[in-house]
């Protein structure tokens, strides 16, 4: 008993552990950044705690005290990319289908940017982790939505007969493959040639005979 006790003792980090660095950035921010910046060098499966300790510059201990297991620190990192959501509303030109898109997907961009390093690991890592998987598909599910949300809203009033749904999950897939391989990108981006073609489908697809039968 005074054994386990003494074991639980040297585990339970100390006041100064838990400190905050120079810079304001506490411990715990210290192992993500760390880790996230060794997932990208390395890979998941290849970068021991230990590791990310000693970039971390914190007892490796500590890691098991904000972080039960490996995975955990993935699961936390998916917690810090930003959020997707965007205000449709203040994006849509109404009738101007093209330009709205744009507009939404300039948004999605600057987001990415943001959290470049975080996003490229989470993408090398979906393949293979269940929880980081699942988070990058629901993501992708929000991203649908709003594109979904912006071609109805940027539509004409009275239109119908095109696949609304069939084009944001098109657009939204081009976007998926776009962010998944950002830090290679070049500056031959096919994206706005796909935004104008899905506009351009879509609003011949809205002056179809569903809407001239009247």
């Amino acid at each position: 008993m005074a054994n386990e006790l003494g074991e639980k003792a040297r585990r339970r980090p100390s006041t100064s552990d838990l400190d905050e660095d120079e810079h304001g950035n506490s411990s715990r921010e210290r192992i993500l950044t760390a880790a996230g910046e060794l997932f990208a060098e390395h890979g998941f499966n290849a970068t021991p705690t230990s590791r990310i300790a000693e970039r971390a510059e914190v007892p490796k201990g500590l890691i098991h005290y904000y972080f039960r297991r490996k995975q955990d620190l993935l699961a936390a990192l998916v917690e810090r990319l930003p959020e997707e959501e965007v205000e449709s509303d203040l994006l849509v030109v109404r009738g101007d289908v093209e330009g709205s898109l744009r507009r939404l997907v300039s948004e999605l961009d600057a987001r990415l940017e943001s959290s470049m390093l975080l996003s490229h690991v989470l993408w090398r890592e979906a393949d293979t982790h269940d929880a980081v998987r699942q988070a990058m598909q629901q993501r992708f599910g929000v991203v649908v939505d709003q594109i979904r949300r912006v071609i109805e809203l940027a539509l004409p009033p009275g239109m119908a007969g095109c696949d609304i749904e069939a084009a944001a999950m098109l657009l939204a897939r081009v976007i998926n493959h776009r962010h998944s391989v950002a830090r290679h990108r070049t500056e031959d981006d096919e994206l706005d040639r796909e935004i104008g073609f899905i506009a351009r489908a879509l609003e011949r697809g809205a002056g179809s005979p569903a809407v001239n039968s009247a």
